[in-house]
């Protein structure tokens, strides 16, 4: 059986399910107990597993993101929300230093099944502190795993997942997304880290892309079908592990490659798999493999420069008609 859940309500059945499940598992964060959590992901949670097991922390990510750590280490496996990971930049010590390293530091003989989780990317108008993507930074580190998704379906089962794995996993989410809808599954229901998945068969060219801009592309693909062009469209879902296969094996069938990628264009996720399709996939090119970023500049405030800052279906289809050389 399935039902229509948002992204939020997922998240949430996943957490109750994991803290059912096993005792070790707990919820801390900023505002995850009193106030049901700052998205109200955590609604409830308080008044059924009680304060031991979801904690409200004071605003010191640094501090609290240490006690997960440690927590971790010591054979507890703690979920820690960050209300934003712009506010985690603060706790990219423990969580790069400590958590990443653990397992190799140790020679094998200590683990640190630890989840990150929160809001990344934009949000409307926050401006600059509070709008940035933080994929690629993380993907960047050997050691941590991370997650990326808005459908409700792969948010429950991605999480109970890296629940459930004994390597550090950090999962972001989209503030704009939380009311998102989707079907999920009832009962046990887990989606495996490292493997994307196809949201649009194609055939004329790959979309790839993840988090909420994957509902951009999605956007993109519908209208070129009405042009006659068969896009298809591949959300990541894991940034690291990265699912090369599924990227390389719809460039070969399709020949023409562009990546959707909030972040911005240096050294970012879009970089990474332009290169991997270069490798591996070189001789199947019929163009070069083009890249749909945000600016590389600071999110401004103004509602226009948001919209122009950002990527957008318009965008899309522009660089799609460039790699299809139909571009006027």
């Amino acid at each position: 059986m399935s039902r229509e859940l948002t992204l939020r309500d997922a998240l949430r059945e996943a957490l109750i399910e994991e803290m059912q499940r096993d005792e070790r598992v707990f919820l801390m964060g900023e505002e995850v107990a009193e106030y049901d959590g700052a998205y109200k992901v955590s609604k409830g949670l308080l008044q059924e597993f009680g304060p031991k097991r979801v904690i409200d922390t004071p605003i010191a990510e640094l501090g609290f993101t240490g006690i997960g750590v440690g927590a971790a280490m010591n054979g507890l496996r703690p979920v820690v929300e960050f209300m934003t990971w712009n506010f985690a930049v603060l706790a990219l010590d423990q969580i790069v230093n400590n958590a990443a390293k653990t397992l190799s530091q140790s020679a094998g003989q200590f683990k640190c099944p630890i989840v990150f989780r929160g809001p990344s990317g934009s949000a409307g108008q926050l401006a600059q502190q509070h709008s940035q993507t933080f994929e690629s930074w993380l993907a960047n580190v050997p050691g941590l795993k991370v997650i990326s998704c808005i459908d409700p379906a792969d948010a429950k089962g991605l999480l109970k997942s890296a629940i459930r794995d004994d390597d550090p996993v950090c999962i972001m989410e989209s503030e704009l997304l939380y009311a998102h809808k989707g079907i999920v599954p009832e009962g046990e229901y887990l989606v495996p880290i490292g493997v994307a998945a196809i949201r649009r068969p194609g055939t004329d060219v790959t979309l790839v892309s993840y988090n909420k801009m994957i509902l951009t592309a999605l956007e993109a693909a519908e209208e070129l079908a009405k042009e006659g062009i068969s896009a298809e469209v591949i959300d990541l879902r894991t940034i690291r592990p990265l699912d090369v296969r599924t990227i390389v094996e719809s460039v070969k069938k399709t020949n023409r490659l562009v990546v959707i990628d909030e972040s911005w264009p240096f050294a970012s996720v879009s970089s990474e798999v332009a290169y991997v399709v270069q490798k591996q996939a070189f001789d199947y090119l019929d163009a070069p493999v083009t890249r749909v970023n945000a600016a590389d500049t600071s999110l401004p405030f103004a509602p226009t420069l948001v919209e122009e800052y950002l990527p957008n279906a318009a965008k899309i289809i522009r660089a799609v008609k460039e790699v299809m050389y139909l571009h006027k």
